[in-house]
């Protein structure tokens, strides 16, 4: 039986993931930690299974964490500031809780003997030249590293990584059909490109992922991309499009995967190998090569019509 603990659970995948993790007769306990007692209380509400528990944690607070996870088999470190502008004017606030909190898990994690820890990451952790993609890109090495402080204990870590979630809080969707009718539809750049994930898609390569890791993986998925201004005119069809200019930190195009990273190619996505060599284990992840330079502005891409029917 399984034990899950979830970190910034109250978001729009923790609620995803509990969704699905309740649908499985082997979970026998859902640990929900975050700071927001009122979206804790909303999804107590949606999810009133005698399976589920709830804990007002900060993930900066390591020996609160470590109490909170006792008893837990699995992580998912779903905890982050994520809006890209807010990180670079709170520059502190980003580093504590991306980079502070992701070493925060991982000694909770050791300390409790915990199975599988996976963590989230992000396509802006990927040759970063935001401060929310350079912590989550610390992050990742963070959990990876973590596997030689592991050694021969049971204790795996391993990172998921994908672009932007449909429909999830504070994505361009929502911001978008919210917008009143008749207003012009802010668009940064008329040449911008994303890679999109689907939240129930997101939500089922981080469970793949606990049966795919050895440790030290970072999981890719193949995702479609989208222009920008093809999701405002799918959206809102009916209304003028405004270019207001990129805000700080944004890129014009995101890459998962960068032509200097060790990359084994499947089906269903690529596996970045480490960079580092682990002491204590011996992990063949397959065959593995450079030079796959996964950008959402060389990829296959969105329809209007498949965008619209995704909203």
């Amino acid at each position: 039986m399984a034990s899950i603990y979830i970190p910034g659970g109250t978001g729009s995948l923790g609620n995803q993931l509990t969704q699905m993790l309740l649908e499985n007769n082997e979970v026998e306990r859902i640990v929900i930690a975050s700071r927001d007692e009122l979206k804790q209380s909303q999804m107590r509400q949606r999810f009133p299974d005698a399976r589920m528990r709830f804990v007002l944690v900060d993930v900066r607070d390591e020996a609160k964490t470590t109490r909170a996870m006792r008893g837990c088999t699995h992580v998912i470190h779903c905890a982050a500031m994520k809006q890209v502008d807010t990180c670079e004017y709170n520059c502190d606030e980003a580093v504590a809780t991306n980079v502070g909190g992701a070493q925060s898990i991982i000694n909770a994690c050791l300390a409790n003997g915990v199975r599988q820890c996976i963590a989230l990451s992000t396509d802006k952790a990927c040759n970063p030249i935001n401060l929310y993609g350079a912590t989550k890109l610390t992050s990742d090495k963070l959990f990876i590293a973590a596997n030689n402080l592991a050694g021969k204990r049971e204790t795996r870590f391993a990172v998921v990584r994908y672009g932007n979630v449909v429909g999830s809080r504070g994505s361009v969707f929502p911001f978008f059909k919210g917008l009143p009718k008749g207003t012009p539809t802010p668009v940064t750049a008329a040449e911008m490109t994303r890679f999109l994930i689907r939240i129930e898609d997101a939500a089922q390569l981080v469970l793949d992922g606990f049966k795919r890791m050895h440790g030290g993986e970072i999981f890719v998925p193949k995702l479609k991309s989208a222009l920008m201004l093809d999701v405002a005119r799918a959206l809102r069809p009916d209304e003028q499009v405004e270019i207001v200019g990129i805000r700080p930190g944004e890129k014009m195009h995101e890459a998962m995967t960068s032509c200097d990273d060790v990359v084994v190619e499947h089906e269903w996505g690529y596996v970045i190998v480490p960079s580092i060599r682990y002491h204590d284990l011996d992990i063949s992840y397959g065959v593995a090569r450079r030079g796959i330079d996964y950008n959402s502005n060389y990829n296959d891409f969105y329809s209007i019509d498949e965008l619209r029917s995704m909203a």
